[in-house]
C-alpha cells in the first residue's frame, strides 16, 4: 500500500492537522506527491517542507477556506496552472460543533453542512471528470462512525457524514467501470483537534485511535478496492450492532449520552 501512489500527486483537504496530518505522512513516505490545503498556511508551509526534505518528494501549499463556495474550484485552477494531475483526491476537511440546535449559530451550522458535504461533492465532481478520461485515480472521504445513527446533540454533523457515506458507497459503484477508486473512511473517536473545536471534550472516548492507524487503515482500504471501512473492530462491532436494534431506541440511548448536563 505505501507505494500504491508513488510518483504521483495528491490531494489532501484539512492537511493542517489531525488524520490530515497523518494521511499526508503515510502517502509521504510512500513516495507520493503532495497539495496541501486548509486555512492554515504557516502549517501547511511547514509539513510540506518537512515532508519534502524527509522523503524527497515534490510539494505543494494552497490555503483556502472550504466555507467559501467558491474554495473547490480556486483549488482546482491551482492545480491546472501548475500542471498537477491529481491521482488521488483525499476529502478529508471537515468540522463538527456540539450543542442543540438552537443554541448553535446559524452560520457555524451552514458552514458545517458545506464543508462536510458541499465542497466534498463539488471537488469530487471536478476532479473525477479528469480521472474518468485519463482512467484511473481515486478518492478518499472522510466519514464518521456518527454515520451510521443519528447523534443527538451533534444532529447536523452526524447527518453530514452519513451523508458523506452515501456518497462515497454509490460513487465507488458508478466509478468502477472507469477503473477509479471511491471509498469512506469511517474512524471512531481519534487523537486529533477535532472534539477540542467541536466543544465535546467531555464526550470524547478514552480509548482514541491515533490518527496515524486510522490514515493507514482508510489509505489499505481505498487500495483494497472497498467502498467503506470502519476503523478499530470496537467501532465496527458497534456501528454493525445498531443494525439490529430499532431506530428510535438507539437515537434515545445516545441522546442520553450526549445530554448537556450529563457527568462524564
Amino acid at each position: 500500500m505505501s507505494k500504491e501512489w508513488q510518483g504521483k500527486w495528491a490531494l489532501v483537504t484539512g492537511a493542517s492537522a489531525g488524520i490530515g496530518v497523518a494521511l499526508a505522512n503515510e502517502l509521504a513516505a510512500g513516495g507520493t506527491h503532495l497539495l496541501l490545503t486548509a486555512r492554515r498556511r504557516d502549517r501547511l508551509e511547514e509539513l510540506a517542507r518537512t515532508l519534502g526534505q524527509r522523503y524527497g518528494i515534490r510539494t505543494a501549499v494552497f490555503d483556502a477556506d472550504l466555507a467559501n463556495p467558491d474554495t473547490p474550484e480556486k483549488i482546482y485552477d491551482f492545480t491546472k496552472q501548475q500542471g498537477l494531475d491529481i491521482d488521488l483526491l483525499i476529502n478529508n476537511a471537515g468540522f463538527g460543533q456540539y450543542g442543540e440546535l438552537t443554541q448553535v449559530p446559524v452560520q457555524r451550522l451552514l458552514d458545517m453542512v458545506q464543508v462536510n458535504c458541499a465542497a466534498v461533492v463539488h471537488l469530487s465532481r471536478l476532479y473525477l471528470a479528469d480521472m474518468v478520461v485519463r482512467r484511473r485515480g481515486d478518492v478518499l472521504i472522510l466519514a464518521s462512525t456518527a454515520a451510521f445513527q443519528a447523534v443527538p446533540y451533534i444532529s447536523t454533523y452526524a447527518a453530514t457524514k452519513a451523508f458523506d457515506l452515501l456518497f462515497a458507497e454509490g460513487l465507488a459503484e458508478e466509478m468502477r467501470p472507469h477503473g477509479i477508486r471511491v471509498c469512506a473512511l469511517c474512524p471512531g473517536s481519534t487523537e486529533s483537534e477535532f472534539h477540542a473545536i467541536a466543544g465535546q471534550e467531555k464526550f470524547t472516548s478514552k480509548k482514541q485511535e491515533t490518527a496515524q492507524k486510522v490514515a493507514r487503515t482508510g489509505l489499505q482500504a481505498l487500495a483494497a478496492g472497498k467502498s467503506y471501512v470502519i476503523s478499530g473492530l470496537g467501532n465496527y462491532l458497534g456501528a454493525q450492532s445498531q443494525r439490529i436494534v430499532p431506530r428510535r431506541l438507539v437515537t434515545r440511548i445516545t441522546a442520553n449520552m450526549f445530554r448537556p448536563g450529563k457527568n462524564h
